[in-house]
């Protein structure tokens, strides 16, 4: 709309000055319109969730009506061609990566948490996080930050200084390295083999290193920018050696989630610094072993349907408690009242007997029972769906030692 409204004032403005200015910049201004059209119907058809895919209107001169877009879709390419072939102008359809970024194309998170944010700006909204070791797509760069997408297709932004940038053949170098996972819940590295030693960073659950060496007691570990450290042994193990561990059934997954029991929420998070809802449990699964869908709202979209609403599609415990398994999903709408259709904000974890456990203020286990000491009123009235993961064929649902960002 504010466009739409610069145009306006933009031509008025031409009136005044010249008649047959204005009648060029109109006409303009119509072919602009209609670029937007186009795009605003290869979104809905191919694009329509933009924190997964993008096309977008990278450039635009009204004046001289030129314009470059730019996708992550291959598929497009053609269809916007033959679209814009029907209108009067310079048109260019651009994939990513963008030229900006050159040939690095692959990034390794360097930080022992990376914050990505929906804009390149620091004071932007925070959307998700990735940890030290993950491979991420970098697809442009503006201003001191990349835009990047994450190995569970999440697009967003990421400084600089949180990945290091490497050519696809240097990733490969990387990715095939000899690795360790630190599976201690927080921690640090050293500089030398003894605790006592200088810190060189702080560690989480799942970060990934080179392994170089073994010094006593303490694993020699190399970061992507080539910083060496060391981990105490009883803080990590072999990549492939816990990926081989890794048993996702319902009491492992809830295991796992009941460690981060207390955490804060943290709008954005997916580590044991904090976490969201959806951050909490796509870690709750990735402990185990598999990447899945990064927001509430995608997550609903995978894995099996569970019955757990009435003929009128409001919330029906008995059929609930009949239907639900341990480790399924719950998913609740943004208020009271809402039905299946209602736009999911909020994911837990079924536990058993009526119990989840979320992230809603802290991580916390809440009863759906009206008389039980923990019953959440708020959360249970707007239940709203509920999927299976465990068992399910969906690819959305990605083992860690199937997935391209990780072993492959």
């Amino acid at each position: 709309m504010m466009i739409r409204s610069y145009f306006k004032k933009s031509l008025v403005f031409g009136l005044l000055l010249s008649g047959s200015y204005y009648a060029q910049a109109q006409a303009d201004s119509t072919v602009y319109f209609k670029v937007q059209d186009v795009l605003t119907q290869a979104k809905t058809a191919h694009a329509p969730d933009k924190r997964l895919r993008l096309i977008e209107l990278a450039q635009a001169d009204v004046a001289t009506n030129s314009y470059v877009v730019k996708t992550t879709e291959k598929n497009v390419q053609e269809e916007l061609h033959a679209k814009f072939a029907t209108l009067k102008g310079n048109f260019k359809v651009e994939l990513f990566p963008s030229e900006k970024v050159k040939n690095k194309t692959v990034g390794i998170v360097n930080l022992s948490v990376a914050n990505l944010r929906t804009k390149p700006d620091h004071a932007a909204e925070m959307a998700t996080q990735v940890l030290l070791g993950a491979q991420v797509d970098i697809l442009d760069e503006d201003s001191g930050d990349y835009r990047v997408r994450t190995p569970e297709g999440y697009i967003a932004w990421v400084p600089t200084s949180s990945v290091v940038a490497l050519a696809p053949a240097e990733a490969a170098q990387w990715k095939a390295a000899k690795k360790l996972i630190y599976t201690a819940e927080f921690g640090r590295s050293y500089s030398n083999a003894d605790v006592k030693s200088q810190r060189v960073s702080d560690l989480v659950y799942g970060d990934i290193l080179v392994l170089k060496n073994v010094k006593g007691n303490f694993y020699e570990v190399e970061y992507p920018d080539k910083r060496l450290a060391f981990i105490p042994k009883v803080e990590a193990e072999s990549f492939t050696d816990w990926l081989k561990t890794r048993q996702p059934t319902a009491d492992n997954v809830l295991t796992s989630a009941k460690s981060m029991l207390g955490l804060p929420y943290l709008w954005g998070g997916t580590s044991v610094k904090g976490v969201d809802c959806s951050g909490f449990t796509k870690t709750s699964f990735f402990m185990n072993g598999y990447v899945i869908p990064r927001d509430a709202s995608q997550q609903v979209l995978h894995g099996e349907s569970v019955d757990i609403l009435d003929a009128n599609e409001e919330f029906d415990a008995t059929k609930a408690l009949k239907n639900l398994k341990p480790a399924d999903l719950l998913f609740f709408a943004a208020g009271k009242g809402k039905r299946a259709n209602a736009r999911v904000t909020h994911v837990a974890l079924y536990i058993g007997n009526g119990t989840f456990i979320h992230a809603a203020g802290t991580v916390r286990i809440n009863s759906m029972l009206k008389d039980a000491a923990n019953y959440d009123d708020f959360q249970t009235r707007t239940v709203v769906a509920a999927r299976r993961y465990l068992g399910s064929a969906d690819p959305a649902v990605q083992k860690v030692s199937e997935s391209t960002y990780y072993t492959k």
